[in-house]
């Protein structure tokens, strides 16, 4: 298939294609007599679960890792796993630098009054030393 149907098919902009070949994580596809990339089944497999992977927010070097891990003929699921947990921890940590940023930012609109004052009070909270 060509890079448009498998960009509809897997939900993968054809400029993310390009750069996923580019960078190594998309293995090259063939090319045909006008030169148009042909895509195969395993292309489409490939973009799909490192489209799945960004979705939970892994770096293109866990991804990288994890189609080592994937693709290798001794998978090995405590590594997979290790990953994983490694990543989730990660996720839990942003959560709770947003919630906190949250808590600020919640507090410094329930100061403000809305108005035209000259003291503006998230201004003068973002500007304190």
């Amino acid at each position: 298939m060509q890079i448009g149907a498998i960009s509809a098919r897997t939900e993968v902009h054809v400029e993310t294609i390009r750069y996923y070949e580019r960078i190594g994580i998309l293995p090259k596809p063939s090319r045909s007599g006008g030169g148009h990339r042909l895509y195969t089944r395993a292309h489409e497999q490939r973009l799909t679960f490192i489209r799945r992977s960004r979705e939970l927010g892994f770096s293109l070097d866990e991804v990288r890792a994890l189609l080592g891990l994937a693709g290798g003929h001794n998978r090995n699921c405590a590594e997979v796993h290790g990953l994983a947990v490694k990543h989730l921890d990660e996720v839990r940590q942003k959560i709770a630098r947003l919630q906190r940023m949250e808590g600020i930012l919640d507090a410094m609109a329930a100061e403000c009054a809305h108005g035209t004052v000259p003291d503006c009070p998230i201004i003068e909270a973002l500007s304190a030393a």
